[in-house]
């Protein structure tokens, strides 16, 4: 008789147990040492883009697109990885990219870290629990050491100069040489659109615009939304604008069911459409006649329309977003009309000026506010040579943009380049000296797992890091709390001097991802594989 798939087969084990094709691995060699194993590729992988010398990565990912960035966030989306341990790892950073908006590096590299360490505890015959409990003392006293770092806290946020000084590190970070150029241009970006309560800060009302060509160097900023089109007809410059915004077409209304016409003469077919005429150009007419001298349209605008828009001297734009409509909606002040009729007072929006600029080979509309008015969207235009460097630009520009967001709910800052790591570093190796339990070596290994920023810092700039390493620790003896490494000289320095700032929040966030990272890795003792099911694939979560 012939046994039904997934039957029960009698035997011994947990394979007797699963269906056919399941796999099965259990054990400190074949589950825990594993699942390390696959984590510490991917901390390696990411490991040489961390810093302002760190490496480009060339990915290309399944839909064939090339990405060349050192942007571990957009690496690590783009890889694909499949590897269960390591997609924990890639769930922490992909949090800390969505909570932060910056450290995602971090989380990656100190998770691998503290998985190496504890692999070595693993061999010496430690038990995995004891290694987890001693990684969540550690975990706790580095947060407490953390919040005795802060050595800079932001007073105003809205000062431009301030917020630059402080998003400095940040952007260095992924774009060294430019920025001195580019952070006060997203610190200047922030603080026009910065609300009187910064915690109301939205960082959907900072915008990128990507033109190709020229350097990086020529980029600016708009107070103002920049649409990467030019307008419909003909009229391409308006000064004090007033705008009304449809999110229906605006062309001859069609009937819902179908009819027949049967014209009889040349003059009947000569007046069949001139009362549509006749009705469109009243709606246009009546429109122009509230002031409204520029129409923004979601969706269609028809010929005649556009006719009678050059005659009465409407500037008209056309958006196929809806998220782009509500944008322009925000900046200039306008509510969105679902029928083609003249706009309320209330409904229309205002405007500086509104026109056509020819950036590159691309023709823009800007909006521009003014700094009389103020703007509720501020829009960055970035020039580069390529699309890639375009794109490495803007997720800079993201980033700071993130941070200035995280700033405006805690502006406390501690030292950069490792100063803060090795701080925690050197307060751990104290602490583990005074726990009596077996924990101790776990404490341990975590203060050793902090030393990877600098060393790899050191690493990334072509130093010596054993050397790097030696000098911190000495310097931290001395109480020279601030002293990180300085890639600019090759030795280490005072980061505080330099204004060589991180937030704290992103440093207690990445840390807190990390540690319970590396400990959710080191709880699997167990890992249980169903055989796949055939079909389509399932959609990524």
């Amino acid at each position: 008789m012939a046994r039904r798939p997934g039957s029960y087969t009698g035997g011994m084990g947990m394979s007797s147990m699963l269906k056919e094709g399941s796999k099965h691995f259990s054990g400190v060699e074949e589950a825990t040492l594993k699942n390390i194993e696959a984590a510490k590729q991917l901390a390696a992988t990411v490991r040489t883009s961390l810093g302002p010398n760190g490496m480009n990565k060339m990915v290309i990912n399944h839909l064939e697109k090339l990405f060349v960035t050192s942007d571990s966030a957009t690496i690590l989306q783009e890889i694909d990885v499949q590897h269960p341990a390591a997609r924990l790892l890639v769930l922490a950073s992909k949090m800390q990219e969505d909570e932060m908006g910056d450290g995602t590096n971090l989380v990656v590299i100190l998770a691998g870290e503290l998985l190496i360490k504890a692999e070595e505890l693993l061999h010496t015959g430690v038990h995995c629990s004891e290694i987890i409990a001693g990684y969540n003392k550690a975990a706790e006293v580095a947060l407490k050491t953390l919040e005795e770092q802060v050595v800079h806290t932001l007073d105003d946020v809205h000062d431009a100069t301030k917020v630059a000084s402080a998003i400095r590190a940040v952007i260095s970070s992924k774009q060294y040489g430019i920025e001195d150029f580019v952070a006060p241009m997203v610190a200047r970006a922030c603080v026009s659109v910065m609300p009187q309560s910064p915690k109301m800060f939205n960082v959907d009302n900072v915008r990128v615009a990507k033109i190709l060509g020229g350097v990086a160097g020529a980029s600016d900023i708009v107070r103002g939304m920049v649409l990467l089109r030019e307008p419909l007809g003909t009229v391409t410059h308006v000064t004090d604008a007033k705008i009304a915004v449809y999110g229906c077409p605006i062309d001859a209304t069609a009937t819902e069911t179908k009819g027949t016409v049967l014209i009889k003469s040349a003059d009947e077919l000569m007046n069949y459409t001139k009362s549509e005429e006749a009705q469109m150009d009243a709606t246009i007419k009546a429109i122009a006649d509230t002031g409204v001298n520029m129409i923004v349209c979601g969706q269609t605008i028809g010929e005649i329309a556009m006719h009678y828009m050059n005659r009465y001297g409407i500037l008209a734009i056309k958006t196929p977003s809806k998220f782009e409509l509500r944008r322009i909606c925000r900046t200039v002040g306008a509510n969105s009309l679902v029928r083609l009729e003249p706009p309320a007072p209330e409904d229309t929006g205002s405007c500086h000026q509104v026109f056509t600029r020819e950036i590159g080979s691309t023709k823009c509309t800007i909006l521009d506010r003014g700094d009389e008015i103020g703007s509720k969207v501020t829009t960055v235009i970035v020039r580069g040579s390529t699309q890639n460097i375009l794109d490495d630009i803007e997720r800079t520009i993201t980033d700071g943009v993130s941070v200035v967001k995280s700033m405006t709910a805690d502006p406390r800052f501690v030292a950069g380049a490792g100063a803060c790591e090795m701080a925690v570093a050197n307060a751990l190796q104290k602490f583990g000296a005074q726990q009596p339990g077996l924990d101790q070596y776990a404490i341990r290994k975590f203060a050793e797992a902090m030393e990877v920023v600098p060393r790899t810092l050191a690493e990334n700039g072509g130093m010596d890091a054993t050397n790097i390493i030696a000098n911190l620790y000495a310097a931290q003896q001395d109480g020279k709390k601030t002293t990180g490494v300085d890639i600019e000289t090759g030795a280490v320095g005072d980061m505080q001097a330099k204004s060589i700032f991180d937030l704290l929040a992103t440093k207690v966030q990445a840390f807190k991802l990390a540690a319970d990272a590396a400990s959710t890795v080191l709880r699997v003792d167990q890992i249980i594989m169903a055989k796949q099911a055939g079909g389509a694939k399932p959609p990524p979560q």
